[in-house]
């Protein structure tokens, strides 16, 4: 057993307790000679973890079955799930005291309608929590909180593991907890009492050696190692780490690198439990008996790090000792550059000589749950920033600055030190305890630099201690994005743009009226490591879960159903319970939209806001709604998602002109070009399909880039490669993935052909046919999804098989 990763152990321990033993030998037998599995195994995690803006869909669905049964008690979670409410505070206020009360009374009043549904679902559904607003980020809520390593239901003790419907579930990846990201439609499944489906991929070892050299932070070593490992091609499999170097890792440090699996590609990135997982639990405030016996389970399962490694049919070598300062961008996590590199990098994005306002920094914000769950990388900007303030350096007031702890407890731990102070001495004010910026939720530029951007076209710049910088995915109005250590988002809000050579340049000029350099400030790893010891105590992780004001005065409604609103521009009953079936033959097909390479889920379905005068706004606009909120707050109303879908200015569809089509596209019959979602109304019983590159779908968990692309018509993605969530939830909505033999400019197309796909199930195979040009393309679908595909989607499925159980 002590050749077989930790993470096929856990998975092994799965199938044993499912009774599947045949199966559990093969796997641990296949592991251990460093083979890859090659099985499908029905996954059964401990928790079900989701966040607002994919849990309230994920509710409204489960809400719509019950309408469909005689006894609407029975679609209820066969699993504890918790709902924690992160997503819909934005960063409307930023850079002064009072940011955070007006930020959640903006919240609170924007998305009343929406909570009432959430309270009303925690009345309703058995084994639902809901995390009120106010208390951090889901993936660090969930760290401090909710993660247990080792579950017990009846007495009986098993590893703890979580699906959950945000991609950056993996986080927990970094206590030893098996976990990944998902659809909202694979979830409801598992809700209902359905297995999850999965094909067990190989287990790719990443070797750790060397030491961290000083002034290296965690966030240096996430973006080195998102980096190579995106170039390694680790989509899809599991990734588990091993080697000395895991010594040199906090469990926070670990935590971080995981929660960046989906920006490699992975499906996990896993840390075995061992020593610095028990010492985290005891920080956190974990009694002691429990991390007793937190230890003596994983002792006696073989689940606590040895000295032994495992067996990999694959292993990576990363020295720890050749990571580097670094940032990436200006589009892609894995974009890593050197701090010296950073004004070449930007140059690069432009599509013309520079000018003198190009790369003005409109946004520097401390967000995301990547490096606000790690005290070493806020107390580094914590001590940056005094630096900073005693050499009487300031923030240009053109750069909105906003912080966004992760938790109450980066809170308490930045007060006691009393680096808060510093901090919002340079306009870092606590804008609210939330994914806000990182995930669209940014608020308003500064008007001057808003105007700017509009009147010049000017190519404005963003920094932030995120996991996501894709073109527009922060604000629409910035095109370049930076993702840095919250300590260097500090140190470029300072500058106020990124032209410059952090290595070469200085910051400003002090009081003094000499130059400060970035080196002159940077806190050493004696200096964080001796704070960190001082402030970091089990007590400021165990401040108690108390709801905003305003909380408890939300109406609800009571009983099993829920009472759908006519009038509703929130929540409405959805249009896709009754799907289509697959066909094994397609014919007469257009193409909506042709895409390239590293097309993400913010392009095909945006989160951020509404402008007024897109298909969504209008809508909005006619009913009398002059507070449109976010596509992402909405995604309870299919019809403004519907709407949304492919309005992504930043998409770049190659039906029309240059391919910045601004949510455009070719209505070919016509040659007109119109929405995306006008030419799929005038394409209404025309079965639609959409061509792409590689990597389509990368970026967040998001059904709403399933469904949406569903209701305007589509039933065939083609595409040269898929990201492992998004290829599933096409699946999950009756959505055929197809993969492409090579790219479809390629094979001669140009999407204004009508397409003929006729499918042979048994292989997989499906022939295509557009005009002149025929090619051969794979079905990229599991076997237990065939079933779903078979029904129209996972909602029609549950609603079949419910409906036969009641006969």
């Amino acid at each position: 057993m002590s050749s077989v990763p930790y993470c096929g152990r856990v998975l092994a321990e799965s199938l044993l307790r499912n009774g599947d033993t045949d199966k559990a030998a093969l796997l641990v037998k296949r592991l251990a000679a460093g083979e890859d599995p090659d099985l499908e195994m029905e996954f059964r995690p401990a928790r079900i973890l989701v966040q607002d803006y994919t849990g309230i869909p994920l509710l409204v669905d489960l809400a719509a079955l019950r309408d469909r049964v005689d006894q609407p008690a029975r679609v209820n979670p066969a699993l504890p799930v918790d709902v924690v409410v992160d997503h819909s505070v934005q960063t409307d206020f930023a850079g002064r005291p009072d940011a955070l009360s007006r930020n959640e009374s903006l919240e609170l009043s924007r998305n009343g309608e929406r909570y009432a549904f959430l309270k009303w679902a925690e009345r309703a559904f058995d084994r639902l929590r809901v995390i009120p607003p106010g208390q951090g980020i889901v993936h660090q809520v969930n760290l401090e909180r909710l993660a247990t390593v080792v579950a017990t239901e009846d007495g009986e003790s098993f590893p703890d593991s979580v699906i959950g419907t945000d991609s950056h579930t993996t986080m927990v990846n970094g206590l030893g907890v098996l976990g990944w990201g998902v659809g909202g439609l694979e979830a409801e499944a598992l809700l209902v009492g359905l297995a999850h489906p999965i094909k067990i991929p190989p287990v790719v070892g990443v070797r750790l050696t060397g030491a961290i050299k000083p002034g290296v932070g965690p966030t240096d070593v996430v973006l080195t190692l998102t980096q190579l490992l995106r170039k390694e091609n680790v989509r899809g499999l599991l990734v588990e780490f091993t080697g000395p170097g895991l010594a040199q890792l906090s469990a926070q440090d670990r935590c971080t690198i995981a929660n960046m699996a989906p920006e490699y590609g992975a499906m996990t990135g896993f840390f075995p439990v061992d020593e610095e997982t028990l010492r985290y639990l005891r920080e956190t405030g974990r009694p002691s008996d429990e991390v007793q016996r937190v230890e003596r389970y994983c002792r006696e399962q073989g689940l606590l790090r040895t000295g032994a490694e495992p067996r990999f049919g694959r292993l990576i070598e990363f020295d720890l000792g050749t990571v580097r300062p670094s940032l990436a961008g200006p589009s892609r996590p894995d974009q890593r550059i050197d701090l010296s590199d950073l004004p070449d990098s930007f140059a690069a994005r432009l599509d013309r000589e520079p000018g003198s306002r190009d790369g003005d920094l409109a946004i520097a914000s401390i967000t995301s749950c990547t490096s606000t769950s790690n005290p070493q990388a806020m107390l580094a900007a914590g001590l940056l920033a005094r630096r900073a303030v005693e050499r009487g350096l300031t923030v240009p007031k053109h750069v909105k600055t906003s912080l966004s702890p992760g938790s109450l407890a980066v809170t308490r731990y930045l007060k006691d030190t009393g680096l808060l102070d510093d901090l919002e001495t340079l306009g870092f004010h606590i804008a609210g305890y939330g994914c806000m910026t990182c995930n669209g939720g940014s608020g308003a530029l500064h008007p001057e630099i808003a105007e700017a951007v509009d009147r010049d076209g000017l190519v404005a710049a963003a920094v932030l201690s995120g996991n996501r910088n894709f073109e527009g995915r922060v604000h629409p109005q910035v095109r370049a994005g930076y993702l840095a250590s919250p300590a260097l988002v500090v140190a470029l809000a300072l500058v106020g743009h990124v032209r410059i050579d952090l290595e070469a340049e200085p910051l400003g000029i002090g009081s003094d009226g000499e130059p400060v350099f970035l080196r002159d400030i940077w806190p050493s790893s004696q200096e964080l490591a001796a704070l960190a010891e001082e402030c970091l105590k089990p007590e400021v992780f165990t401040v108690p879960i108390a709801a905003p004001d305003g909380w408890a005065s939300i109406p609800a409604q009571t009983g099993e159903v829920f009472a759908w609103d006519p009038d509703s521009t929130y929540i409405r009953p959805p249009a896709y319970v009754d799907g289509k079936p697959l066909t094994a033959e397609l014919r007469n097909a257009r193409v909506l939209v042709a895409l390239g390479d590293d097309v993400s889920t913010d392009h095909i379905s945006p989160v951020g806001g509404i402008p007024a005068d897109s298909p969504a706004g209008r809508y909005l606009t006619v009913r009398g709604i002059p507070e449109f909120n976010s596509y992402g707050s909405r995604r309870g109303n299919h019809e403004v998602m519907a709407r949304g879908t492919f309005s992504n200015p930043r998409l770049r569809n190659r039906l029309v002109g240059d391919g910045d089509g601004r949510g455009l596209t070719l209505h070919v019959p016509t040659g007109d070009t119109v929405p995306v979602f006008e030419a799929a109304q005038r394409y209404a019983g025309t079965p639609l399909i959409v061509l792409a590159g590689h990597n389509y779908g990368m970026g967040s968990s998001r059904d709403w880039a399933a469904k949406g692309p569903w209701l305007l018509g589509v039933r065939a993605v083609l595409a040269e490669s898929f990201e492992r969530i998004h290829r599933a939830n096409l699946c999950a909505m009756g959505i055929l993935p197809l993969l492409l033999p090579k790219a479809w400019a390629a094979l001669g197309l140009t999407g204004r052909e009508e397409f003929d796909l006729s499918l042979d199930e048994r292989t997989g195979q499906v022939e295509v046919t557009a005009g002149d040009i025929s090619f051969t393309a794979r079905a990229e679908v599991h076997a237990a999804e065939w079933a779903l595909l078979r029904s129209g989607g996972t909602l029609p499925y549950l609603a079949q098989r419910l409906a036969e159980e009641e006969r």
